[in-house]
């Protein structure tokens, strides 16, 4: 009875506190707080690993992972509580205040966002001290065998346990409920947001860019299937009509700040853009590519009076900052060297889904996206390398990292059963703003034979390559390599992903079956 008295009181204390969540801001409520916190302190090296071994399920881990601890942790002051009901209520209330402590700890946080988990820890605390005295309430002379304490049995200890949880059910689904409302105007605004026709349209994808081989990555990726990779535990929602962009900082002559109706008045320009994530592996899954459409940053920043470094601007980095408090430095020089780097609101054809920055993101080509692509965006502010760094470099990123040439084998999969004779081997090879010249395979560390490559896009955008491999009984190992568009040879050397980015070559082991 102890054990559940703690876990029923924590229940109830975070149903309350998701209640109160809903009319503070979603980010508030404390297991995403505390998840949001323990982000930021993993180390490293921890956070690589989390998302090579979960993948885009490693928000949903730890959440289940903070979940199952303080269900532990739950049980435990309820055993306490039994034996020492003020030490037990005073580690209920203390999640309370490591929830508010996380919560105020998160960017963009004020101290209204520490009461959502101040009045979970002391729903918690009252709900355990209820539980516990109704239950170790000493008997009336008369009324028992005299073993124990326990003034209830175990039927009535449940019916007061199952009104508390169902108080609590209507606690979570009303805060549910209120939040859903609460983003009711973020999902109506993008409902009703049209894409404008673009300035400058983008071409038609060339005919023979996606060679459609079996199990080969489709050439541009579809939105639902388009990798995320960010630190949000829940998914900014952000009213279209009430969106403003502020462009200021070193530099800036003329300050702007703009709703979404002045962003579109301007040029508006369509562009297919292929966009990595430093966290990916040799021949990993995150990278993709979009036909994004978006106002030319560079046009912006000249509108706000910006000069790049080479024409004597003060300013070398442009920090973004998006609703949730993320921040990204990219370079100034490199936004405004005359690359399609872009303020996109479409996405395919479509205004961006909220999982990917609606109603505004960068898309910067060229660059990783930990030091371009910021979702969300609600600021730019012009300032220098020395002065200030974001959030990714103060976690041992690099300040600066240009995207470095990859290729990856689809086709056929790690560990693959095949049949003797022709196989097609295909992937993907990318290096972005240089553009891809060639791809060459080899089997077992023999002569590189080069691969038939699809149409190129431009420079911005992956290239997919296919071999004819006559492949023969036996266990056999493919590699792949790629010649950027200036003639340089991508690297075997391996390295990790951090600071810049992984390099190494991409191989794949499979096994070819005998006939008979």
């Amino acid at each position: 009875m102890g054990a559940v008295s703690g876990i029923v009181a924590a229940v109830a204390g975070l149903a309350f506190a998701q209640l109160a969540a809903a009319a503070v801001r979603p980010e508030s409520a404390p297991v995403t707080a505390v998840g949001g916190a323990a982000v930021d302190l993993t180390p490293v090296a921890v956070r690589e690993w989390a998302i090579r071994l979960f993948g885009p399920s490693d928000k949903l881990v730890l959440t289940l992972g903070i979940v199952a601890v303080l269900a532990a942790v739950a049980a435990l002051a309820g055993l306490l509580s039994v034996r020492h009901l003020p030490a037990g209520i005073a580690v209920a209330g203390g999640f309370g205040l490591l929830g508010a402590a996380a919560a105020l700890s998160r960017p963009e946080a004020g101290l209204r966002d520490a009461l959502p988990s101040l009045l979970g820890g002391l729903i918690a605390a009252g709900v355990l001290y209820l539980l516990v005295t109704a239950a170790t309430r000493p008997r009336p002379a008369g009324t028992g065998s005299g073993r124990g304490t326990w003034s209830m049995d175990r039927r009535g200890f449940g019916r007061l346990v199952t009104g508390v949880l169902a108080a609590s059910v209507a606690a979570g689904f009303a805060g549910r409920r209120l939040g859903a409302h609460g983003s009711a105007g973020a999902t109506a605004s993008r409902a009703r947001f049209v894409l404008p026709r673009p300035t400058v349209p983008a071409p038609p994808v060339p005919a023979g860019a996606d060679l459609r081989v079996p199990g080969l990555a489709p050439f541009l990726t579809p939105d639902r299937d388009f990798y995320r990779v960010d630190t949000a535990l829940v998914v900014p929602r952000v009213d279209a009509d009430t969106w403003r962009l502020r462009i200021h900082g070193e530099g800036v002559t003329r300050p702007l700040t703009l709703g979404l109706p002045e962003l579109l008045s301007r040029p508006l320009v369509e562009h297919d853009i292929t966009l990595t994530c430093v966290s990916n592996e040799v021949g990993g899954p995150y990278a993709g590519n979009a036909r994004w459409l978006g106002v030319r940053l560079a046009d912006l920043l000249r509108e706000a009076g910006v000069r790049p470094p080479s024409r004597g601007g003060p300013a070398d980095q442009l920090v973004s900052r998006s609703v949730d408090g993320m921040t990204i430095g990219t370079p100034v020089e490199a936004v405004m060297d005359g690359r399609e780097a872009l303020l996109a609101v479409g996405m395919n054809g479509e205004p961006l889904p909220f999982a990917h920055g609606f109603p505004v993101r960068m898309v910067v080509p060229g660059l990783y996206g930990y030091v371009s692509a910021c979702k969300w965006l609600t600021e730019l502010r012009l300032t220098t390398f020395g002065a200030y760094d974001a959030y990714w470099v103060r976690r041992s990123w690099a300040q600066q990292a240009p995207v470095k040439t990859q290729s990856r084998i689809d086709t056929p999969r790690p560990y693959a059963d095949l049949a003797p004779g022709r196989v097609a081997v295909a992937g993907v090879a990318w290096a972005q703003h240089r553009g891809i010249e060639a791809v060459e395979v080899r089997v077992d560390g023999g002569p590189w034979r080069q691969a038939r490559l699809g149409a190129a896009d431009g420079v911005d955008t992956w290239r997919q390559w296919v071999w004819p491999w006559e492949a023969t009984p036996g266990r056999h190992t493919l590699e792949v390599r790629a010649t950027d568009g200036t003639g340089a040879v991508q690297t075997g050397v391996r390295a990790g992903t951090v600071p810049d980015g992984a390099t190494g070559w991409h191989s794949v082991e499979v096994r070819v079956k005998a006939l008979g």
